[in-house]
């Protein structure tokens, strides 16, 4: 795994993105010096006259929209059809971004031969070449064996996430375990766990026992590691390629010493600073938006513009937060049930604002006023925060922090209701507050301007 914007990615991942950016760029070089003719002409387009400039654009709008469709999610890249119907609508939309570009800057724009070429190459190549990655991607050659150790939750758990994402590049070849099985893995004695790791060319070893105290064979760890053999805390490896902890298997001694779960004055320096100045300007910005809704809401039914709700905070502090109201006021009955397709108490512009999520565009205020931050864990109302608090352990260490308009558990997790939901989306948020920084919470805006443009997950 790789480690960017203190968030995990699978290595084939990052490898397939840049060997894209690759192929991308090869593609339109190819396709001016096809259309200068000499090698000398291309140089002087490339180094004269911002081609290179020009291309870098065209590549960094290509991979966006590979981005946009989720071409780079496991669960797309395991659906070849899928994988190449999305490239066709790749390609549409990069017609259509360039085309408005070009509209409104006509003189950065490639000559017409060299993007059509450009295109019509990256048409070709990208398709071919994800052909090769599916087939390297799923060989069993190509994939370093693991082997489990240990009877904990996790055993299970890993098994299931390693089996379901071969871009993970890991095949569990073996598990030692005594009094649980694991599906589709074979069962190894722990006294021939040695030989058999050097027989089946193991890799690492990933530890899942739930107690480790006495019950570990060090010393055959030990010559294991030294020929080689990368040693795994599962918990840890579990995090990494999941995006989530495992609460499951989460310990209190686990969450005082482990690293992270500390936010520094500086970091919250940054993210109340970086709150007061973007929602300011979001304010200014989006006024005549917020005018045009209000009126909208007003003429639409009767009842106030503004929901207010009670919701807990950072600490458990309970704080009001604001919203544009959505549903008929008598569906108001103090009740706290979630929204569904096709809910009866929505109103006409509340069915609209609902998928773009317009109708959050007052929490604005509550950022400005630093009751929540831009991306932090997402408040609940009190009553279900203590029936939450109350069932799932260590839930009440999502309040450590100030909550926020979007977060790590949103993008990941979508629309919770029911007591497990809330348990998954727990793991999430774990997950952000133990890896939070500037830079995971600038992967969380990206990705949630994605879901916001494509209009998913809004009731």
């Amino acid at each position: 795994m790789i480690r960017l914007f203190h968030a995990y990615f699978p290595t084939r991942t990052v490898l397939l993105t840049l060997s894209e950016a690759i192929l991308l760029i090869a593609a339109f070089l190819l396709a001016v010096l096809a259309a200068a003719g000499t090698t000398t002409n291309a140089s002087i387009f490339l180094l004269y006259e911002n081609g290179i400039g020009r291309i870098a654009f065209i590549v960094i709008v290509v991979l966006v929209m590979i981005y946009y469709f989720d071409l780079y999610s496991s669960m797309v890249l395991s659906n070849t059809r899928e994988v190449f119907t999305r490239l066709v609508g790749v390609m549409g939309c990069t017609f259509l971004a360039l085309a408005l570009f070009y509209f409104a800057f006509p003189d950065v724009k490639l000559n017409g031969k060299v993007l059509w070429f450009g295109l019509l190459a990256s048409s070709i190549a990208l398709p071919a070449w994800r052909s090769v990655f599916f087939m390297l991607n799923r060989s069993p050659r190509f994939a370093e064996r693991a082997l489990i150790l240990g009877d904990g939750p996790l055993a299970g758990l890993l098994s299931y996430e390693i089996g379901h994402r071969p871009e993970l590049g890991v095949r569990v070849a073996g598990a030692v375990v005594h009094d649980i099985s694991i599906d589709g893995v074979r069962t190894v004695d722990s006294g021939d766990m040695t030989a058999f790791a050097k027989r089946n060319g193991i890799r690492r070893v990933i530890l899942t026992a739930a107690e480790r105290r006495g019950t570990l064979p060090l010393a055959e760890l030990l010559d294991l590691k030294a020929d080689g053999v990368e040693i795994l805390d599962g918990g840890e490896y579990y995090e990494s390629i999941t995006g989530k902890l495992s609460l499951d298997s989460l310990r209190l001694g686990w969450l005082l010493f482990s690293p992270g779960f500390r936010v520094g004055g500086l970091l919250r320096f940054y993210k109340r600073s970086a709150s007061i100045v973007f929602a300011g300007l979001a304010l200014v910005i989006l006024s005549p938006v917020l005018a045009i809704v209000a009126l909208a809401i007003r003429l639409d039914s009767k009842g106030p513009v503004i929901f207010r709700q009670s919701r807990v905070g950072e600490r458990g502090r309970v704080f009001m937060m604001y919203k544009f109201r959505t549903m008929y006021a008598e569906c108001e009955n103090g009740k706290h049930d979630p929204a569904a397709h096709g809910d009866s108490r929505i109103t006409r512009v509340g069915a609209w604002l609902r998928p773009p999520r317009l109708d959050e565009l007052p929490q604005l205020v509550n950022i400005l006023k630093g009751d929540m931050a831009f991306v932090g864990p997402r408040p609940f109302v009190p009553d279900q925060e203590e029936h939450y608090a109350a069932r799932i352990p260590f839930y009440r260490q999502r309040w450590l922090i100030k909550p926020g308009a979007t977060g790590w558990a949103q993008i990941n997790r979508g629309y919770n209701a029911t007591l497990d939901d809330n348990k998954e989306k727990l793991a999430y948020d774990l997950f952000y507050i133990k890896n939070i920084s500037a830079g995971l919470d600038l992967f969380i805006m990206l990705s949630t301007a994605k879901i916001l443009l494509l209009g998913r997950g809004g009731r």
